[in-house]
């Protein structure tokens, strides 16, 4: 006889659900929710869990506050220590969110609203366009420096990262889960939708991970389908918008004062020079946005090339120069290590359809591209892309686990 399951448990099940999926619409209802969501888990007596990356996942929590504790301006890197919040994802995700309904009616959620949220994107691209022709614009030049498509989000990277995520996700579900097609309809046109809004949210890194992401899940797939891409690549090409093209030639004939392929050099070897000079501990958390001009190179011209350059859109030198070479690298082995764990499971799974297959292929897909945008932004620092992420690998460690295989 099955006992009924204690209300705080099933309330901790619910908030962290929704938790998990208001992260696609706003952060603060998002993380009362995990607040929420963590009182509830504490106080129901279940058994508090985390996926197996805690040593790798401490390592990188110690070189941060060690890292602040012997910057410069530690003040002014306590906002580094307060995301340590978000990180609570992985505790309640893979601690509730045990069965594999519960996975897959999540994944399933993120991809609808996704598919809404790119409505709301193309509605804002529309909009941008009409402005531009108002004000007699060159559309490329008055919307790829401007204010792009960005859904719910305060930043177009934001929205794309997170569009990329779902999208990705509900490829893998489409190409490996079970009952895929059951109201297939609504998943293809939300895949249509999201897909249409990361073409036209003109963000080239995303583009770039989620063809490499997308690349893999396809060659797992079907292999035959990787011949064509190049293909369905030149066709895109060619039937793109004018602005769209423009877009894609910029990755290697890039427009002066419009593109950001100039100041991405400028941010890249300034955290070389970082680098070199503090090596161990880096100038501290926030310590980038604070001195980055005390270490452009002399042989730089100024004044710089427009672009942000509060940090060094690339996760790999911004943590490095930020935290610590010794950081840096606990964090690779940490994306390194999820990627094995993940891999090395679906090399245990038997051939066919399956929910774990689904999620495990999905979740790589996730960290591939994480890691392949990561290159050009330092995209885990921003705590909705790194929130989604960490959902994403707890649903992949619990996919792992023995008594969701048998649900």
């Amino acid at each position: 006889m099955n006992l009924p399951e204690p209300i705080l448990l099933r309330s901790a099940r619910w908030l962290t659900f929704g938790s998990a999926v208001a992260i696609l619409l706003s952060i603060a209802i998002s993380q009362t929710l995990l607040a929420l969501a963590v009182i509830a888990l504490l106080l129901s007596g279940e058994k508090l869990r985390l996926p197996p990356i805690k040593l790798p996942l401490a390592l990188f929590m110690a070189g941060t506050v060690i890292s602040l504790a012997f910057s410069a301006q530690p003040a002014a890197g306590l906002p580094q220590i307060r995301k340590f919040y978000v990180f609570l994802e992985l505790l309640v995700v893979f601690s509730t969110l045990r069965t594999v309904e519960w996975i897959r009616g999540l994944v399933l959620s993120w991809a609808a609203v996704g598919g809404l949220i790119a409505i709301r994107g193309l509605v804002q691209f529309a909009a941008s366009l009409q402005q531009a022709r108002a004000l007699g614009l060159n559309f490329y030049d008055y919307y790829a420096p401007g204010e792009r498509i960005s859904g719910f989000m305060s930043h177009w990277m934001t929205f794309s990262g997170q569009e990329m995520f779902v999208l990705l996700l509900l490829l893998s579900f489409l190409f490996f889960a079970p009952n895929a097609f059951q109201r297939g309809w609504i998943w293809f046109l939300c895949m249509g939708l999201m897909s249409l809004a990361l073409l036209l949210g003109f963000t080239r890194s995303i583009w770039l991970a989620t063809a490499v992401s997308g690349v893999y899940l396809l060659w797992f797939f079907r292999r035959w389908l990787v011949a064509l891409v190049p293909v369905a690549a030149a066709l895109l090409f060619l039937l793109s918008p004018a602005s769209v093209r423009e877009r894609f030639t910029s990755l290697v004939r890039p427009k002066q004062g419009i593109d950001s392929n100039e100041f991405r050099i400028v941010t890249w070897r300034t955290g070389v020079h970082i680098i070199r000079e503090h090596p161990l501990l880096g100038v501290g958390p926030e310590g980038i946005k604070l001195h980055f001009m005390d270490y452009v190179p002399a042989d730089i011209p100024r004044p710089l090339p427009p672009g942000w350059y509060g940090h060094l859109h690339n996760i790999y030198l911004h943590y490095a120069a930020e935290r610590g070479v010794p950081t840096a690298l606990v964090l690779m082995w940490l994306l390194l290590k999820i990627l094995f764990d993940f891999a090395r499971g679906l090399r245990g799974l038997p051939t066919g359809r399956s929910n774990r297959r689904f999620l495990l292929h999905g979740a790589i897909a996730v960290v591939v591209a994480t890691m392949v945008a990561g290159f050009f932004e330092v995209n885990l620092g921003d705590s909705e892309v790194l929130t989604m992420f960490l959902v994403t690998v707890a649903c992949g460690y619990l996919s792992l686990e023995k008594e969701l295989a048998a649900a």
